[in-house]
C-alpha cells in the first residue's frame, strides 16, 4: 500500500506578500536539517486525511485548526532517491487559533515564516515540489527523484512536473489587464505575484522587456479603486518620490499601473533602537506631508459610528468578559466629541504599507484604497500598536510630526482605535483578531482609575 502524507501550507501575511510557515527538522530522522512543512502521515485505514492533518498541526506547531478552513491546494505523487514512492497531499489553511511554535524539539530545532520568493535552503525537495505546484495553481504533481539525486532541492535537479487543473490560477493576470498594462509601460516579459493572503485585491510586480519594474494591482471593488485613483491624482503627488505615481488607471477593470518605491516593509522588521527612532521621527514627517496634502476643511459629521452594532455582532463570540460593555461606553462618550476637521488620510497607515531603505535612509508609503477625507488622527490608530511601551518611539513620532496631539485628537485616537479593533475582531482574521483583543485590553487597562 502506498503511504499517504498530509503536508499544512499554513499561509499568513508577510513583509513581500504572502508567508508560508517551515520547520526544520532535526535529530535522528529523515532530512535531518532541512527545511520541510509540518507533516505527517496517515495512520491506518481508521483516520482520514483531513483529520490526519489536524493532529500533525497541533502536535508539530501548536496550533488548533478548524476542519472548516482546511482546503485542498494540490496533490503530489513522489519517488525518493532510494525509490519508495508515496502520495501527498498539501492542504492549505488560512486561519487557525494559537501561535506556532516548536512542539517537538526533539525532531524540529526551528520554525518560522518564509516569503514565497524566498525560501530558506537546504529544503526536502519534495516539499519544494508541492510548493513549487501551489504557487503555479497545479492541482497536481509528479515528482519522481532518480537514484543518487539528493534529498535536498536542488535547481539543477528538479524533477517536479505539473497537470494544471481547470480554472487554475496563474502567474500573471489575465489578457485583457495585461494588454492594459503593456499599453502602459510597454511589453512586459514577467510577473511576479505579490499579492497580500487574505485580501481580495490582486497585485502583481511588473518586469519590462527594458528592465524597468511596475506595480499593476486589481481592486476589489469599486470604491477602493476610485479612492485610490482620486488620492494619486490629486494629494499624493506632493508626497513626491516618498510614495508611487501612477502611470496609468482603468475604471471598467479596475485595474492600475503603478511606478515602483524602494525599501522593505516595516511589517515585522527589526532595527536599533536609534534607527527605530530615526524611522519614527520620518513617519511623523510623512503623515504630516499627507495631512497637509489639502487644505482642510469642517467635517461633514462627528466620528463614525453608524457600522458599530453590525461590527459587535460580528465581534461578539471573540469578545473577552466586558470588552463589549466597555465598546459601548466608549461609543457614548463619542456622541459628545466635537466633529474634527477633515484632510487627507491614508487610511491604512501602519507598518505593512510603510516602505524603509534602510541604505538611503528613505521612507516610502503605498496603497491608498481606503483614503479619504477624514481626522488627521485617524492616521495614528494602526500605528499605535507599533510605540506601545516606547515612549521613545512615540515623541520621535511627534517630534517629526511637528506637534504633540491635542486632548480632543487624544479622544478621538481612542474611540477610533475601538472602532477599529471592533471591526478587525469582526471579519475573524486570527491575525486581525489577536491584534483587536490585545487594543482592547491595552485600552480598558489604560482607562482604569
Amino acid at each position: 500500500m502506498v503511504p499517504v502524507d498530509v503536508h499544512l501550507l499554513a499561509v499568513r501575511d508577510g513583509e513581500r506578500g504572502p508567508e508560508v510557515l517551515l520547520s526544520r527538522r532535526a535529530g535522528g530522522v529523515y532530512a535531518s536539517g532541512l527545511w520541510h512543512l509540518p507533516s505527517g502521515h496517515v495512520d491506518g485505514a481508521f483516520e482520514d486525511i483531513v483529520t490526519a492533518l489536524l493532529w500533525e498541526a497541533l502536535e508539530e506547531t501548536g496550533i488548533v485548526v478548524d476542519p472548516a478552513d482546511v482546503r485542498c491546494a494540490v496533490t503530489v505523487h513522489h519517488r525518493s532517491p532510494a525509490g519508495g514512492a508515496r502520495i501527498g497531499v498539501f492542504f492549505e489553511v488560512r486561519r487557525w487559533r494559537g501561535t506556532p511554535q516548536v512542539m517537538e524539539p526533539e525532531v524540529c530545532d526551528a520554525m518560522g515564516w518564509f516569503a514565497f520568493d524566498e525560501l530558506p535552503e537546504p529544503m526536502v525537495a519534495y516539499c519544494r515540489a508541492g510548493l513549487d505546484a501551489y504557487r503555479a495553481g497545479a492541482r497536481m504533481g509528479v515528482h519522481f527523484q532518480e537514484p543518487g539525486d539528493p534529498i535536498a532541492y536542488a535547481p539543477a535537479l528538479d524533477r517536479t512536473l505539473l497537470t494544471p487543473g481547470p480554472g487554475s490560477h496563474d502567474t500573471g493576470p489575465n489578457d485583457a489587464v495585461r494588454a492594459f498594462a503593456e499599453r502602459a509601460v510597454g511589453r512586459i516579459t514577467g510577473w511576479t505575484d505579490v499579492s497580500w493572503a487574505r485580501q481580495e485585491s490582486r497585485v502583481w510586480r511588473a518586469h519590462g522587456a527594458e528592465g524597468g519594474e511596475w506595480y499593476v494591482k486589481i481592486h476589489q471593488n469599486d470604491r477602493f479603486h476610485q479612492r485610490e485613483v482620486a488620492a494619486l491624482r490629486s494629494w499624493v503627488p506632493s508626497l513626491g518620490a516618498a510614495a508611487p505615481r501612477l502611470v496609468a488607471a482603468d475604471p471598467g477593470l479596475r485595474a492600475v499601473v503603478l511606478t515602483a518605491v524602494g525599501g522593505r516593509s516595516l511589517h515585522g522588521a527589526t532595527y536599533p533602537p536609534e534607527q527605530q527612532r530615526r524611522i519614527f521621527h520620518r513617519i511623523g514627517q510623512l503623515a504630516a506631508a499627507i495631512h497637509h496634502g489639502a487644505p482642510p476643511r469642517p467635517a461633514a459629521s462627528t466620528l463614525p459610528l453608524g457600522k458599530l452594532e453590525r461590527h459587535l455582532d460580528g465581534a461578539r463570540a471573540h469578545l473577552a468578559p466586558g470588552d463589549e460593555e466597555f465598546v459601548r461606553a466608549i461609543a457614548e462618550e463619542a456622541v459628545g466629541l466635537p466633529a474634527p476637521e477633515a484632510v487627507p488620510t491614508h487610511g491604512d497607515f501602519q507598518p505593512r504599507n510603510l516602505r524603509w531603505d534602510a541604505a538611503a535612509e528613505a521612507l516610502y508609503v503605498i496603497d491608498f484604497e481606503r483614503s479619504e477625507e477624514g481626522p488627521a488622527i485617524r492616521d495614528f490608530v494602526r500605528l499605535s500598536d507599533a510605540w506601545r511601551g516606547r515612549p521613545d518611539l512615540l515623541q520621535a513620532l511627534l517630534d517629526g510630526y511637528g506637534r504633540s496631539f491635542t486632548p480632543e485628537e487624544e479622544d478621538q485616537l481612542t474611540v477610533l482605535s475601538v472602532l477599529d479593533s471592533v471591526s478587525g475582531i469582526s471579519h475573524g482574521d486570527p491575525e486581525l483578531v489577536e491584534r483587536g483583543l490585545r487594543t482592547l485590553a491595552r485600552l480598558r487597562t489604560a482607562q482604569r482609575p
